[in-house]
């Protein structure tokens, strides 16, 4: 219709000569945002050196992901509401140089306690940056133009997601190198990046009047969240199930989470919106996404530690066994997209891939020390496939059910309890492991009439232990690491129930469909057809009926 195609071709004419200075801006905040996620996957396949060589142990190797995780979600909201009050520009660079000092202190630890504390300090600029980059290519590109820089951001994180575990191997393997600089690498591309955004990007200043940022709301979350992974992380090694210290932290938790249900409900701007949350498909689809929230985070940070201790690879055969599930995200996110975009369909994604990640969790729940590589590599295809599938069709699922005036909060709440399901899915799954391995090296090393004060104390450095001693540590963690997957599985199929209850959904243009024709699409989708689609994730809203 000329009246929606008038609008879009006087943009896009606006915006021709632009173009060039819209791309240079759209570089540095790319480079950015690679840094940031970069800092994340590299250290995947890095993180068993590392914590060797600081005498770390099982439980430190998980909070060294947990910390980042756990303060980038707590503090992407708050960043959110920042750029509603002050200079979007600003704000980036702030971020920028929080993330570059956390790097430069993580790599000059001399301790796994000071590394975790760097992390999570580093995880505030991470969150920044997920939050701000959003935001600033929102406000410098018109909506109907932004699909043709899709394309750019899709690259970088896929660039990122793959290339983030070869490069940490390689750092790690290279001898005049080493492991400090898989945090030092990121420094020299993110202080190229505030130069460049320096004279690139300009933002003006859009200054929401009555914004109220919920600090309250985020710090009780944060704090609920960390009381009771805490507890997870130690109960049961340093105290008993039933003990005091139990009472203490699960109810002190228990407490902080209610107390920030409560805020959350009287705040005038919540970090969780309630009413949001209550819709059935925005329920739904937070459920579905703690599970995906697990296989993205989960699956990365156990596999490289698998094939490292409980094979005995070297770092960059690590990254490169992990090549599989990074090709089944890559492949299957870019399939279901164009099929989404032809069909108009989204529901049929999200559960085939809830199916295929339980199937791919299925299949590694089952291997040991000794499982062949290729089968190995066929469960980690299914989790990547699984994830591909599910992970943003879950959020283009919630922007397409509720009103179009909550789009924003709605997808940032899904995404906010996605990396939630993800650093709490990493607590459970180290704390599992730990036990598991603790339990059964002490019951291998009695067998084999080796005292366990032989054992290393628990580190994960083995280069300073005889060979059967390393030989029992290694088929330990390669045992134990099958457990922690089957707990993946189990839960994962809570995601497909989600899903499967979640309603059909019609992709839109703009506008909020009246109640009576959105009804009669959602019945005509659920039989035989969709909607016409005129770019990537979007339908016109003039004809909301399938055409036959």
């Amino acid at each position: 219709m000329s009246a929606s195609t008038t609008p879009t071709a006087a943009a896009a004419e606006g915006n021709a000569k632009t173009h060039r200075q819209t791309l240079e801006a759209l570089s540095g905040l790319l480079l950015v945002l690679f840094v940031a996620m970069l800092s994340s996957t590299v250290v995947s396949t890095a993180l068993p050196k590392i914590i060797g060589a600081l005498n770390g142990s099982q439980t430190q190797y998980t909070w060294v992901v947990t910390a980042t995780l756990l303060t980038a979600t707590a503090t992407t909201p708050i960043w959110g509401k920042l750029a509603d009050l002050f200079n979007k520009k600003l704000l980036i660079q702030i971020s920028i140089v929080i993330f570059v000092v956390g790097s430069m202190v993580a790599g000059f630890s001399q301790s796994a306690g000071a590394l975790i504390a760097a992390r999570a300090f580093q995880g505030i600029g991470v969150g920044g940056l997920q939050a701000l980059v959003q935001v600033a290519i929102a406000a410098m590109i018109p909506p109907r133009e932004r699909g043709r820089y899709n394309g750019y951001l899709g690259g970088v994180m896929a660039l990122a997601t793959v290339g983030g575990p070869l490069l940490g191997g390689l750092i790690v393997d290279t001898g005049w190198l080493g492991w400090r600089w898989c945090f030092f690498v990121g420094v020299p591309f993110a202080v190229i990046a505030l130069a460049l955004l320096q004279f690139t990007l300009h933002l003006p200043t859009l200054r929401r009047e009555n914004v109220k940022i919920d600090y309250l709301g985020a710090t009780l979350i944060a704090a609920g969240v960390s009381v009771l992974l805490i507890w997870i992380s130690f109960v049961d090694d340093s105290f008993a199930w039933l003990s005091w210290q139990t009472y203490a932290m699960v109810g002190g938790s228990l407490v902080l989470l209610a107390l920030a249900v409560l805020v959350e409900s009287k705040a005038a701007e919540p970090i969780v919106p309630l009413p949001i949350i209550r819709e059935r498909n925005t329920a739904l689809a937070i459920l579905a996404s703690l599970a995906v929230g697990m296989a993205m985070f989960g699956g990365a940070v156990f596999l490289g530690q698998y094939f490292q201790i409980g094979r005995g690879y070297s770092p960059t055969e690590a990254g490169l066994l992990t090549i599989p599930m990074m090709a089944g995200v890559l492949l299957t996110s870019i399939i279901s997209g164009r099929l989404i975009t032809k069909t108009g369909r989204i529901k049929p994604y999200i559960i085939a891939g809830a199916v295929v990640l339980v199937a791919g969790f299925a299949v590694l729940s089952i291997i040991d020390h000794r499982t062949a590589l290729w089968f190995v590599g066929l469960g980690m295809f299914g989790v990547g496939a699984g994830v591909g599938m599910a992970m943003q069709n879950l959020v283009l699922a919630v922007q397409n059910s509720v009103a179009l005036k909550d789009i924003g909060a709605a997808s940032s709440t899904v995404a906010f309890f996605r990396s939630l399901g993800g650093t709490i899915g990493v607590s459970v799954l180290g704390a599992v492991l730990a036990r598991r391995v603790t339990d059964q090296i002490t019951h291998d090393l009695a067998a084999a009439g080796i005292p366990a004060s032989g054992s290393g104390g628990g580190t994960l450095n083995l280069s300073a232990l005889p060979e059967p001693i390393v030989h029992i540590i290694r088929a330990a963690y390669g045992d134990a690491t099958g457990h922690i997957f089957l707990i993946s599985a189990i839960i994962g199929v809570v995601g497909i129930l989600a899903a499967l209850a979640m309603r059909p959904v019609l992709l839109r243009d703009s506008l909020d469909l009246p109640a009576e024709a959105k009804a009669a699409a959602v019945a005509a989708d659920a039989i035989d057809g969709a909607p016409p689609v005129d770019q990537i994730g979007v339908a016109r809203d003039e004809d909301p009926a399938p055409r036959r």
